[in-house]
C-alpha cells in the first residue's frame, strides 16, 4: 500500500506543477501516529530560478503558526498561570483600550465606541473577540488605505490595534486574535514568543527548522513567494520577506518552517500531547483543544476584499464548521474522507493541513502563492487529502 500511496500522491503533486494553471513548486507529506509515511517535493522553489523544490524547503507558514502558538497558551493554562476567562487586559493591559468601530463619519474618520464587555483570552483563541484582517474586512481595508492600519506583514504592534468589528463574544470572525494571545504568553513568561516556543514546543518536538527568524541555513532553503495574476500567470516576488527583527513575534502568522517539522507537530496532537522528546501537553488539554468552543456560533466563509491577497475562501462549502483552540473543526464528514471532528486550517500563501485524531492521520500541503484559496493549489491539496484517505481505506 505504501508504494500505491506514493505513486498516487506523486502523480497529484507532479500534475500540480506541470498543468497549464500550474503551481511553481509544492511539498506535501502525510503522517500516522508513528511516522511520516508519504513525502513528496515537485517543481521549483522559485519559478524559473532553477532550484528544485526539496522536502527540506523552508516556507513562510503564515496562519499555520496559530495552532503552534496556541499550544504555548494552553501550556500556561495547564500551569495555572493563564485563565482563559479572565479579561485579557489582565495580561496585556493595552487590549482594554480597543474600541468597536461603527462606521466612518463624513470626513472619513472611524466612529468608535467602548465595547459592551471585556475580551477574554478564550475569545482570542476562538476568534470571537471582534478582530479581523484587512484582506477579509472592508472596514479594515479602508483603515489600511487611509494609512490608519499597517499591514500585518510589518509585524508591528500598530498592525493589530485596529478597532473591533463587533462586541466581544457575539460572533466568529477570523483575524489578529492569536497575535494578542501571543502577547499574553510573552507577558506571563517574561520572554519573547520565539524563545518560549523554542523551549516549550520546538526543542521537545525536534522542530529544528521552525523559527520567527531565518538562520543562514534556513534562508538557503527558502522558497520564493509568488503572485498569481488575474490571467493566471505566476510572478516570483523576489523581495517579499517577513520582518527578520520584528517589533512583535506574530503568533498569528510569523513562523518559518518546513513540512517535515510540521509533521512532528501534527504527530504530537495525534498522540495526545506526547512528543519525540517528552510530553508537550496533557492528553486532556489536547482533547479540550479538539472540541468545539463556539457553542451555537459557526465558522463562516472568508470573503476576500483585497484580490491580490485572498480570493473568497471556504473549506467544504455547505457543511457546518466549528472552532477549537486554535483549529477549525469540521462538524460533518468531509468529501475528502476527513471525518467529523477532525482539525485543520491553512496559511495565506496556500498552505493547508489537517489532523484526524480519530484515525491517527494528518497531512500538510505547502506552496508559496498569493492570493489565498488559489484554485490550482487548493484543488491539488483536496486531491492529495482524498488520495491519502483512499489509501487508508484500502489498508482497512
Amino acid at each position: 500500500m505504501r508504494d500505491e500511496t506514493k505513486s498516487r500522491c506523486d502523480a497529484i503533486l507532479e500534475r500540480a506543477v506541470t498543468a497549464n494553471d500550474r503551481v511553481p513548486g509544492v511539498v506535501a507529506m502525510a503522517t500516522n501516529r508513528n511516522e511520516t509515511f508519504y513525502e513528496g517535493a515537485f517543481g521549483e522553489r522559485s519559478l524559473g530560478g532553477g532550484s528544485a523544490m526539496t522536502t527540506d524547503t523552508v516556507f513562510r507558514i503564515f496562519s499555520c503558526t496559530k495552532g503552534v502558538a496556541g499550544v504555548a497558551v494552553m501550556q500556561l493554562v495547564e500551569e495555572g498561570r493563564l485563565d482563559l476567562d479572565a479579561p485579557a487586559k489582565t495580561y496585556v493591559p493595552e487590549i482594554g483600550d480597543i474600541q468597536v468601530i461603527e462606521g466612518f463619519d463624513a470626513a472619513g474618520a472611524p466612529m468608535l465606541r467602548a465595547p459592551k464587555r471585556d475580551i477574554t483570552t478564550r475569545m482570542l483563541m476562538l476568534h470571537t473577540a471582534g478582530f479581523g484582517y484587512d484582506f477579509f474586512s472592508e472596514s479594515y481595508r479602508r483603515l489600511a488605505e487611509d494609512g490608519r492600519l499597517p499591514s500585518i506583514v510589518s509585524a508591528s504592534k500598530a498592525s493589530i490595534t485596529a478597532p473591533l468589528l463587533f462586541d466581544p463574544g457575539e460572533r466568529w470572525n477570523y483575524g489578529v486574535n492569536i497575535d494578542w494571545a501571543g502577547l499574553a504568553v510573552e507577558r506571563i513568561a517574561g520572554a519573547r514568543l520565539g524563545d518560549v516556543l523554542k523551549a516549550r514546543v520546538f526543542e521537545p518536538l525536534s522542530m529544528n527548522d521552525t523559527s520567527f527568524t531565518l538562520s543562514a541555513d534556513m534562508r538557503s532553503r527558502l522558497a520564493a513567494m509568488h503572485q498569481r495574476e488575474e490571467g493566471g500567470a505566476l510572478n516570483p516576488l523576489a523581495d517579499f520577506e517577513l520582518a527578520q527583527d520584528p517589533e512583535i513575534h506574530m503568533a498569528g502568522h510569523g513562523l518559518y518552517s518546513t513540512v517535515g517539522d510540521y509533521m512532528r507537530f501534527i504527530r504530537m496532537i495525534l498522540n495526545d500531547g506526547a512528543g519525540e522528546n517528552g510530553r508537550v501537553l496533557r492528553a486532556e488539554t489536547v482533547a479540550a483543544m479538539s472540541r468545539n468552543g463556539l457553542g451555537d456560533l459557526k465558522v463562516t466563509s472568508l470573503d476576500g476584499v483585497i484580490p491580490s491577497l485572498s480570493n473568497d475562501a471556504e473549506f467544504f462549502p455547505g457543511q457546518s464548521k466549528s472552532w477549537g483552540y486554535t483549529f477549525m473543526i469540521n462538524d460533518e464528514d468531509a468529501p475528502t474522507g476527513r471525518p467529523a471532528g477532525a482539525l485543520g486550517w491553512a496559511g495565506l500563501a496556500n498552505l493547508y493541513y489537517w489532523i484526524d485524531r480519530r484515525n491517527g492521520l494528518g497531512g500538510f500541503w505547502a506552496t508559496q502563492i498569493f492570493p489565498f484559496a488559489d484554485g490550482p493549489s487548493f484543488s491539488g491539496y483536496m486531491d492529495f487529502e482524498t488520495a491519502i484517505y483512499q489509501s487508508f481505506s484500502h489498508e482497512d
